[in-house]
């Protein structure tokens, strides 16, 4: 059965990840441990925060989580093999399943301007060490997931992974993510369904810009993904994946679909793909406002924290929905003849 557990990477200030925070970061340890406290099934943390332990605190948080029912996904970025390799070693240790890594290329908001004419020969490197890296997830027995982290569009995802063609390689679906490369959330889950192997939940507010739109993070479930709609489609992927709770970045993303120069380096759209996608942002477009964080505006790091936990403890109480309603359904499921 699905499980929903917390990603280090949407709480940055409380985490201890950011300069700012002035607090230290938050060990594996105890972040299992808040985990465990909010009732949550998992953890997502980054390999550096593993790299450096020895094998016995290893061997120590893996049998904690073992003894639990509880996940761990190890998070990394990048696309060299010898890089992610050491990623693969880690999991290993903690018995992770899953390694999630990024391709980068893009900047926030799904902006490929500045590879222009460059875009594709940059895909065939990440191609290739992708390919490279899933030979050694094979041999790990850790299964490679690739985030669509604001850089890669549907299209591209799918054909990386029908081009390494193995089930050490898939995605992690960034349910939040979609809109930065023009597409609606659900119907970009429906399309890569059969390579998801991991998932962040992510919501976001919505709202209008000349260019298009600014993305700006939000509790999961009071943004615009409609989530009981993609726990339809992941109750039915080949293997039901681990979600890990990660809130949107500190900063908004402006995704710039009415620009001329958004479009040159991304696969070609139809006119009703892009209807679509305009009639499903209006439809959530909230009325302009400062929309801007407290990190944004430059609020001390307390604030920034404050900020943090409340929007965290929403998303929390929405999991615990979410689980309540996978449960149902799983046991719907099994009662059938």
């Amino acid at each position: 059965m699905m499980r929903i557990g917390l990603s280090m990477f949407g709480t940055t200030y409380t985490m201890g990840l950011h300069p700012r925070a002035g607090i230290p970061p938050m060990t594996a340890d105890t972040l299992l441990d808040t985990a465990l406290e909010a009732g949550l099934q998992g953890m997502e943390l980054s390999a550096s925060r593993l790299a450096g332990l020895p094998s016995i605190e290893l061997d120590q948080l893996a049998a904690k989580a073992e003894a639990r029912n509880f996940y761990i996904t190890v998070a990394t970025d990048g696309f060299d093999p010898i890089r992610l390799n050491e990623a693969f070693v880690l999991a290993k240790a903690v018995g992770a399943r899953v390694v999630r890594t990024v391709a980068g290329g893009a900047k926030f908001g799904g902006d490929r301007r500045h590879l222009s004419g460059k875009w594709q020969s940059f895909m065939e490197e990440v191609r290739s060490g992708l390919t490279a890296a899933t030979a050694l997830a094979e041999e790990a027995g850790v299964i490679l997931a690739l985030e669509n982290h604001q850089d890669l569009c549907s299209e591209e995802l799918i054909a990386l992974c029908e081009s390494i063609g193995s089930p050490s390689f898939g995605i992690t679906l960034d349910t939040g993510n979609p809109l930065a490369t023009a597409e609606e959330p659900i119907a970009f889950a429906r399309k890569i369904a059969p390579y998801i192997k991991h998932v962040h939940l992510k919501d976001y507010w919505m709202y209008p810009t000349s260019e298009g739109y600014m993305l700006v993070r939000c509790p999961i479930g009071q943004g615009a993904v409609d989530f009981p709609a993609l726990m339809a489609i992941l109750r039915n992927v080949p293997q039901p994946p681990d979600m890990s709770i990660e809130i949107g970045a500190l900063e908004g993303r402006h995704t710039r679909v009415l620009e001329d120069d958004y479009w040159p380096e991304y696969p070609a759209r139809s006119a009703q793909q892009l209807a679509e996608l305009l009639r499903f942002a209006s439809r959530h477009f909230k009325p302009a406002t400062d929309w801007r964080t407290p990190h944004e505006r430059g609020e001390p790091a307390a604030a920034v924290i404050a900020y943090e936990r409340s929007q965290l403890m929403s998303s929390i109480a929405y999991a615990h929905q979410l689980m309540h309603l996978i449960q149902a359904t799983t046991e719907e499921q099994e009662a059938l003849p």
